[in-house]
């Protein structure tokens, strides 16, 4: 996947994934745009990809901030004079309960975040795209954006929204020359998924984590550079003729489901 000239643009590039994703554009031979609310992680991501040789910018933005994320546009775009590929990535898991008792403003946030962040992303990244006539973007949604997951309410809502947003946008831009996917992450080795853990058994996350992956088909949670993997094979010429989908990487838990109703079907008992 040879990303040689590219600009990648890339929210919540601070950890996890979005990290992964940043390192693994920078070594396919892209320039990157390192966007994260944290400027500590942001720019220590940026630090590990001039390192090793790459190159790279941070900009600090809140992406529920319609000025926020048109900065970083333009920032991009100064900087680099384009955005080849955007992985629309930024998010936040809310907590867990059941749904007669999930908290408003915890709702609202998880919302504001992964649905309001994703559409002002696509709303202010695609008419550059546009103007360009090529550009590729993958919107990060979940396993939990393809089925329910009991407990994680406002993170199901806003994940099935991602998946929605996808189709919709790739349809309007497709004439363009600009594609527009999902990625699906199952459990991945990250801060998330060990959040949820302590959520859901406090006394023991290790022992939750430990059943979970036991449940998953290959027997282990992802890691997040399988998942950036997976974006920059979407955001590649190997890709081209790939726009309106969203590609699980989750082990095969999906296939079993089991394995996604494991780590909550005690919720109602915790």
């Amino acid at each position: 996947m040879d990303l040689t000239g590219k600009v990648a643009l890339i929210t919540g590039a601070g950890n996890g994934i979005g990290r992964a994703a940043a390192l693994g554009f920078s070594k396919g031979g892209a320039k990157v745009v390192v966007v994260d609310r944290d400027q500590a992680a942001g720019e220590a991501t940026v630090g590990i990809i001039r390192q090793q040789g790459g190159d790279s910018r941070f900009v600090a933005a809140d992406v529920t901030k319609s000025a926020d994320v048109q900065a970083y546009v333009k920032a991009a775009v100064d900087v680099y004079g384009s955005i080849d590929c955007f992985f629309n990535n930024a998010g936040i898991e809310g907590n867990i309960a059941p749904t007669a008792e999930y908290d408003e403003d915890m709702f609202d946030a998880v919302i504001d975040v992964n649905v309001k962040g994703v559409f002002l992303g696509l709303r202010h990244v695609l008419p550059v795209m546009i103007a360009q006539k090529r550009g590729a973007v993958v919107n990060t949604a979940s396993v939990a954006g393809l089925v329910g997951s009991p407990g994680m309410l406002a993170y199901c809502a806003s994940k099935h929204a991602v998946i929605g947003l996808t189709k919709v946008a790739s349809g309007d831009v497709a004439k363009h020359g600009v594609r527009v996917n999902a990625v699906c992450p199952g459990p991945i080795e990250t801060r998330m998924i060990h959040a949820l853990e302590a959520q859901l058994y406090p006394s023991n996350p290790g022992k939750m984590g430990e059943r979970y992956a036991a449940a998953i088909p290959l027997g282990r949670y992802g890691t997040a550079e399988e998942v950036a993997n997976v974006v920059q094979f979407l955001c590649s010429d190997l890709a081209s003729n790939v726009t309106g989908a969203q590609y699980v990487v989750d082990g095969g838990g999906t296939s079993t489901p089991g394995a996604v109703t494991t780590m909550f079907g005690r919720l109602s008992r915790k």
